[in-house]
């Protein structure tokens, strides 16, 4: 069983309010709470339009020029702030790590994520999940990306199994779904918000929490 990362195992959404939290304490004095929620809603924005992209610097750039803070940080240490803190704003559900473990109990596991390798790699220790996986490849570091087919079937090499044994869990119907279905891998929707598949892509099924993949394995 295969899993995508961010927004599946690990809940991107509050390490990016974390996140926010510390831009808070570090560069602006107390803030009314109509206006944190105000920027928290902006920030976010921004982060949103830069997923993906390795250079954070025009997320922080551009919140500052919206809410000039008191401490703003030099641009040329804006990357490093983010790469220093970011990845220890994520944690992990416990109940979550007894489900890989057992998981882990009956087939072999492995995690494919597209990101950096100091910050994807950051994340997964700092979680412990290196512990619950037999192999973890990151897109930077093999220098293949989902959607592309290559990163699933490099898993696939990496931990001997068939395609048509494997499934993949994720969140992002195009990039961990339909990526998984062009290397013949059935696609395990991950949609604990209940969002709508308005795609053409059809996942071989979709769950809501992570309990309900404890039925794939037995």
């Amino acid at each position: 069983m295969l899993f995508d990362l961010d927004d599946t195992l690990l809940d991107r959404g509050k390490a990016v309010e974390t996140m926010f939290s510390l831009i808070l304490e570090k560069c602006y004095e107390d803030s009314k709470p109509l206006a944190k929620r105000d920027m928290l809603h902006k920030f976010k924005e921004y982060d949103k339009r830069s997923y993906g992209i390795r250079d954070k610097t025009k997320v922080l750039e551009s919140f500052f020029d919206d809410f000039p803070p008191k401490y703003r940080l030099p641009r040329k240490s804006i990357q490093d702030f983010w790469n220093t803190h970011f990845p220890n704003c994520f944690s992990i559900n416990q109940n979550t790590i007894e489900i890989l473990h057992t998981i882990k109990r009956q087939v072999k596991v492995a995690i494919i994520t597209n990101g950096t390798t100091h910050r994807q790699k950051a994340k997964i220790m700092n979680t412990h999940l290196n512990r619950c996986f037999d192999t973890i490849i990151i897109s930077e570091e093999v220098g293949v990306w989902k959607p592309d087919k290559r990163i699933f079937e490099l898993a696939l090499k990496k931990l001997n199994v068939q395609p048509e044994a494997t499934l993949f869990v994720g969140d992002d119907l195009e990039k961990d779904i339909h990526g998984c279905q062009s290397a013949n891998i059935k696609g395990i929707w991950f949609n604990p918000h209940r969002i709508e598949n308005d795609t053409e892509i059809r996942p071989h099924s979709e769950i809501h929490s992570f309990e309900r993949l404890l039925r794939y394995t037995t």
